[in-house]
């Protein structure tokens, strides 16, 4: 197929459960990309069946590793995957005629979240999952920000929307949501740390409530049962835990803490 050459970047840590089944979707892009950060696992292994281009590292910037990867990318538009989500038959089509006579800027990529075998369409968002995002773009028209967890995001040119969605495997189930809750809110203590700023108790217990009333009556979750109930209150909970967490390291470090 003739048109703008395209790259297919996938990042990874550990992924050899799954790496296989999302590279094997990808193989419709001219450059296929993986960044490997700190794997101990097969990952590695799995890739080099799939491509040549690797990149391993240790990286504790989540920004700073997909930057690395949007890097080495030399297609003049990059489709970025992780290696949790699929990308299905006809999303590739899209993405084809999409970029064929597109001016440079990006797509917005929607996406068809799972938790476990369930697709939950509704509720997500405030940190806790998203329902698109800026995925598809062309060369130089995106970087991503230095936070360990949920970079800013820095893109360019025009907007854009594909209509098929990525598939999205987020958790298998309430033990995964309560363990990624965990990882984020800790990756989030110490960019609060970092800053220097860790904000107040009464500000994030404010955000608690509007936080979840955004999620679960805003954006829906009510329709998803007990899976829009837990979105709404993890994405409640993640700015308040992200805080007691920096708290506590900043305690550790000057002693008892004075703030409230």
């Amino acid at each position: 197929m003739t048109g703008p050459t395209l790259s297919a970047l996938v990042v990874a840590h550990n992924e050899a459960h799954q790496l296989a089944a999302c590279l094997d979707q990808l193989k419709f892009a001219d450059e296929l990309v993986v960044v490997l950060d700190r794997c101990t696992d097969k990952s590695a292994e799995i890739a080099h069946t799939y491509t040549d281009k690797i990149l391993e590292g240790t990286w504790s910037i989540e920004g700073d590793r997909r930057n690395a990867g949007i890097d080495i990318c030399t297609s003049e538009w990059t489709i970025e995957v992780d290696a949790d989500e699929r990308l299905p038959d006809e999303l590739a089509t899209e993405i084809r005629a999409a970029i064929k006579d597109a001016a440079p800027g990006y797509f917005l990529v929607p996406f068809d979240n799972y938790i476990g075998s369930r697709l939950v369409r509704y509720g997500w968002g405030a940190s806790w999952g998203v329902s698109a995002a800026p995925r598809l773009f062309a060369k130089g028209m995106k970087r991503w920000g230095p936070q360990r967890i949920h970079p800013k995001l820095e893109i360019k040119g025009p907007k854009r929307r594909l209509k098929t969605p990525m598939i999205h495997y987020v958790d298998r189930g309430l033990s995964d949501m309560i363990l990624r809750l965990d990882a984020y809110t800790s990756a989030r203590a110490a960019d609060l740390v970092d800053s220097g700023d860790i904000g107040s108790i009464g500000n994030n217990v404010r955000r608690l409530f509007s936080r979840f009333f955004k999620c679960y009556v805003g954006r829906k979750g009510y329709r998803e049962g007990a899976y829009g109930f837990l979105i709404a209150a993890f994405a409640a909970l993640y700015p308040l835990v992200a805080y007691l967490k920096a708290r506590d390291e900043m305690s550790g470090r000057d002693g008892p803490s004075t703030r409230p």
